[in-house]
């Protein structure tokens, strides 16, 4: 295969096992910050997804309660596909404490009784929420947190 410039384009979907959270690049500035990105997959690639209500409430509680854990999240975002979210941190290098982080943003979403900025004025398509099915969401990542820094199957 002809290397892409997206690094997740080069990630052979088919070897990897969800649930996981993978470093998936990192970037230099300038001025000596630097930036990681998580691959954070909840789902197996082209077997499973999640469905887009309980997606798009999981994101909006992941991205507001990430942040009460700490200060150097840049940015929690779903993929496309509907299989994960791309977890971007600035000057952060440590792997188990950012599985600590997710592990109590998912405790923080079984415990929610509402979806933050689930509303038109702060959301752009407040009516496709599912608090339930977010809490599904984070429940079966939990469940499987000893897997998470397994990424590919065993052969």
């Amino acid at each position: 295969m002809t290397k892409m410039n997206v690094e997740s384009f080069n990630l052979d979907h088919t070897k990897v096992a969800a649930p996981y959270v993978r470093l998936a690049g990192i970037k230099e500035g300038k001025n000596g910050d630097v930036v990681r990105k998580y691959d954070v997959r909840f789902k197996q690639p082209n077997k499973e997804h999640m469905e887009m209500a309980a997606l798009h409430s999981i994101e909006h509680l992941m991205a507001e309660n990430i942040r009460n854990h700490t200060d150097q999240v840049v940015d929690m975002s779903p993929m496309g596909c509907q299989t994960g979210f791309y977890l971007t941190m600035i000057n952060h290098d440590d792997y188990e404490d950012v599985l600590s982080i997710l592990e109590k943003t998912l405790q923080d979403v079984l415990n929610a009784k509402e979806v933050p900025a689930c509303n038109e004025v702060q959301c752009g398509w407040a009516a496709n929420h599912s608090l339930e099915g977010a809490k599904e969401l984070a429940k079966e990542m939990l469940e499987k947190r000893n897997e998470w820094s397994t990424i590919f199957k065993e052969d």
